[in-house]
């Protein structure tokens, strides 16, 4: 399906790529990539490994700097040089690792940087901040002093987006948020992407699980090779369809029009 048939509604996307690349030497990790992501729907990027994934996720959370194209924020261009600017524009990024201390309590890793409070913090503002954000995701933890080191996996899932919350942005990049998760705990997680969605934020979610991505996503994003190798409403297209973009088992109008837009900006 053409990308033009996706947004039925003109509106201005939260946040666009246009002809990004991004090199490492001689290597092209993303080669043209076009990306937009709306306000209140979650965006699947897909790929096998190898295929610009984490380049891009870097490339939003502002740990590496595109080589060349657009960034656009709200429909105006942007730098994003550093972790800083991506959280200035609103964008803010959980990484697979999550980043997350284990010796302190969810209170603690939630304000981690952002303490509330000068020479004394406030402990008793920033609880009660704390349980404003997990009730902002529906999400159930039976006290917000317990170490993360005793939480389960769907529960550490929890804390560290209900953190990327502190900064209220527009936009949140999950990368993998269900690996090596159970069955329960994804479904727990996949709740919390739906709560954000109904917020009103852009969600970028990173996944293999084809599962998740059927189940919460609006569109899906495949890359290949660190090109565009197909956009896709997913109530409109099948597992198959997806698994044939990814592996490079299909043509379609935007693989073409991506690689003929990549050989165009070639010198």
């Amino acid at each position: 399906m053409p990308i033009e048939d996706l947004h039925v509604v003109e509106e201005v996307p939260l946040f666009s790529l246009r002809g990004v690349t991004k090199n490492f030497g001689a290597v092209k990790a993303l080669q043209g990539v076009d990306f937009d992501v709306y306000a209140g729907e979650v965006v699947a990027v897909v790929g096998d490994n190898g295929a610009g994934k984490t380049t891009l996720v870097k490339v939003l959370a502002g740990d590496h700097r595109a080589t060349s194209g657009e960034i656009l924020y709200q429909g105006e261009p942007v730098t994003i040089d550093s972790p800083a600017d991506a959280r200035e524009l609103g964008i803010a990024t959980v990484f697979q690792d999550l980043a997350l201390c284990d010796n302190l309590d969810v209170v603690a890793n939630l304000f981690l940087g952002r303490e509330v409070g000068d020479m004394a913090l406030d402990e008793v503002e920033m609880e009660q901040r704390a349980w404003a954000l997990l009730r902002q995701l529906s999400a159930k933890l039976p006290t917000v002093r317990t170490p993360i080191a005793s939480l389960s996996g769907g529960q550490r899932q929890t804390v560290a987006i209900a953190r990327s919350l502190v900064g209220e942005p527009t936009v949140v990049v999950l990368d993998e948020p269900t690996a090596a998760l159970g069955v329960a705990q994804t479904a727990e997680v996949l709740n919390l992407i739906e709560r954000l969605r109904e917020s009103g934020l852009g969600v970028v979610l990173i996944s293999h699980n084809m599962a998740d991505v059927q189940a919460v996503a609006d569109r899906v994003v495949v890359l290949r090779l660190g090109k565009n190798n197909g956009e896709f409403r997913v109530p409109d297209v099948s597992y198959e369809q997806i698994i044939a973009a990814i592996t490079g088992a299909t043509d379609n109008a935007v693989s073409r029009r991506a690689q003929a837009s990549t050989e165009g900006r070639q010198p």
